[in-house]
């Protein structure tokens, strides 16, 4: 059960709400404490809310950043008890219950914040399983940046091949390898071949962009293993017709700036020349949550996930909530409760924790956290698309008419709903994408 006081003694100022992360979690936790009667600072080092499951259309110029993002403080604009901190958390003193950050714009010193309750939603980044050294060659699509960048170099590389005359280092410009078959890859790879097959097909004169070659190399059996085999049959069909190719059961054991090394499960090795190689091959928690666990003597599992109780609260202090990717929550019985690092579960948690918020200001306790599984969707390509919705599986149109509902309506702001359902209009009807834009050079190429 949720307990806390909603005030601390004395009652000499509203109850204090920090939250610490601008994402799906921690968006959702200060979207419905907004109008509750608390003094609340949402804390962020970028100034914008992602919406992360679009970022790969970032990448492959489907889509400009004002499309997917939104200011924070336009959010927040209307509600006069909320501050927004555009900053970048350096520690907690739980103690003395202050958050120390580090300002992001000026060049004033830390600076700290006391709150009564804080709320953590600090994510997750792509675990590089120990080769941290191969993030400026084959970089990930989580964030802005990064999404850009790799825009930049996929762009980039149709362009080196146009003007290189020897074949075999050609080739290597126009091949494409994509790392991790889960839903980020599996959207990233058909979005690419798309990109050479239909958009640039007719852009350029010494090469034809429908010769490159994108390779989606994954460790299992199958790609989207989230979702039932069936599903992921007609993911793999579909990715085939798109001119991807699975190589499945295959680990990537190097990467240099010419090729990726990939190892099958008989112990042999191929290294395929690839200019290009896109990261979307597992997540590890922000380092926020090793800070919380050091502090509170909580544990940490394989990917730094800190453990919390059935009701988000950090142990040994319910005035910490933490949430989304960072978490792994505990059952009833103490066991470790299982949930996938997705968007829902991070949404789910961060209305839990405005629930509970609001519960103590009334003096009130709420039940534990339950996430309620809705489904799970993917898509590949144009009208291409697989829907696990547990009664109902679908894939092709009618999957990819349920992405594009589901993803419309969950974009932050009306305008952007608009602009990106006009984009993805104009896109189906003409094949093409105005985002192609390359700025600043790609570094490590």
């Amino acid at each position: 059960m949720v307990t806390g006081t909603a005030h601390p003694p004395g009652g000499a100022h509203p109850h204090r709400v920090v939250v610490v992360g601008g994402g799906f979690g921690g968006l959702q936790a200060a979207t419905h404490l907004a109008r509750a009667p608390v003094e609340l600072t949402v804390v962020d080092r970028r100034n914008f809310h992602l919406f992360q499951p679009l970022s790969y259309q970032l990448a492959t110029g489907a889509l400009s950043p004002g499309e997917v993002c939104y200011p924070l403080r336009a959010i927040f604009k209307r509600r006069p008890n909320v501050r927004v901190l555009l900053a970048e958390v350096e520690g907690f003193d739980l103690d003395a219950r202050e958050l120390r950050l580090k300002p992001g714009a000026g060049d004033s010193g830390p600076l700290s914040i006391s709150y009564d309750t804080l709320i953590v939603a600090g994510g997750s980044r792509y675990s590089y399983f120990g080769h941290d050294e191969w993030q400026d060659l084959a970089p990930e699509v989580k964030s802005l940046e990064s999404a850009l960048a790799v825009r930049g170099r996929i762009l980039s590389a149709f362009e080196a091949a146009e003007m290189e005359p020897d074949e075999p280092r050609q080739a290597g410009w126009l091949t494409f390898v994509v790392v991790g078959a889960g839903p980020t890859g599996v959207e990233m790879a058909g979005q690419i071949a798309e990109l050479a097959r239909d958009t640039l097909r007719r852009d350029f004169r010494a090469i034809d962009p429908r010769e490159g070659r994108v390779l989606l190399v994954e460790m299992a059996d199958r790609v989207l293993t989230s979702f039932p085999p069936s599903l992921s049959r007609r993911a793999a069909r579909s990715l085939e017709q798109l001119g991807v190719t699975p190589l499945l059961e295959r680990t990537v054991v190097a990467i240099d700036r010419d090729a990726v090394t990939i190892e099958a499960p008989d112990g042999g090795s191929e290294r395929i020349p690839a200019r290009t190689v896109i990261w979307a091959a597992g997540v590890t928690a922000s380092r926020l949550a090793a800070r919380l666990g050091e502090l509170a003597g909580a544990e940490l599992d394989r990917a730094g996930r800190v453990a919390v109780e059935p009701d988000l609260t950090l142990p040994g202090h319910p005035e910490v909530l933490a949430l989304g990717d960072m978490v792994r929550v505990r059952g009833a019985d103490g066991t470790p409760v299982v949930l996938p690092g997705l968007a829902p579960v991070a949404m789910q948690q961060g209305r839990y924790a405005a629930r509970v918020v609001r519960a103590r200001l009334r003096g009130r306790s709420i039940g534990a956290f339950r996430y309620r599984d809705k489904g799970n969707l993917a898509t590949i390509g144009r009208a291409r698309a697989v829907a696990d919705l547990h009664a109902i599986r679908l894939s092709g149109f009618l999957a990819w008419a349920a992405w594009l509902v589901v993803h419309l309506w969950y974009l932050v702001g009306y305008q952007n709903r608009l602009l990106v359902f006009i984009r993805w209009s104009i896109s189906f009807f003409t094949r093409g994408r105005g985002a192609r834009l390359i700025g600043a050079a790609p570094a490590g190429r």
